[in-house]
């Protein structure tokens, strides 16, 4: 009787340590990164929810007291983020023509219709995390583009000044 016990037991905790190594991965509930596209297209479905967004921050900073807005792509859309200043300190570069922005994912609140903000769609943000940092970007100049353009230019210029001082012809009748 003692041996059908200790069976029980045992079964018992092979249960319950199966059971807990099936739910362990839902006790850190990591938010998977969500599309632009989808945030912006099923609006409706994330509306209020955390989320989690991954994209280049561009343009500029733009401060408004203790909090910022940046601007966030993924390569299909820009997304506004309203974020406290504090939290930005680690953005080093922004995109534009000359530079690369930092990627970095933004985990907040998304607002379909922000009732703080106008009415826009964005993200409230509780963190952000820097996955990579941007760079300057360095562009080449195509020389036979402009050498091309230079040429069809001149002969343009030839063209024009021919037909201006091309002789009038009378007619006779």
């Amino acid at each position: 009787m003692i041996k059908c016990k200790l069976d029980k037991f045992r079964l018992m905790r092979l249960i319950i340590l199966a059971v807990t190594l099936y739910s362990l991965p839902y006790a850190f509930n990591y938010a998977e990164p969500i599309p632009s596209a989808n945030l912006i297209n099923n609006a409706k479905d994330y509306d209020a929810k955390e989320v989690s967004f991954v994209g280049e921050v561009i343009g500029e900073i733009m401060s408004r007291g203790e909090y910022v807005w940046i601007n966030v792509n993924d390569g299909k859309n820009a997304i506004g983020i309203w974020i406290k200043k504090e939290l930005i300190k680690g953005i080093s570069y922004t995109g534009s023509y000359k530079a690369k922005g930092d990627l970095v994912e933004i985990t907040g609140r998304f607002n379909r219709a922000c009732r703080e903000h106008g009415g826009d769609l964005d993200i409230h943000a509780q963190s952000i995390n820097k996955i990579s940092s941007g760079n300057k970007t360095h562009h080449v100049l195509a020389t036979k583009a402009i050498r091309f353009a230079l040429v069809l230019t001149c002969l343009i210029g030839l063209v024009l000044l021919l037909k201006v001082c091309q002789p009038k012809r009378s007619v006779l009748i």
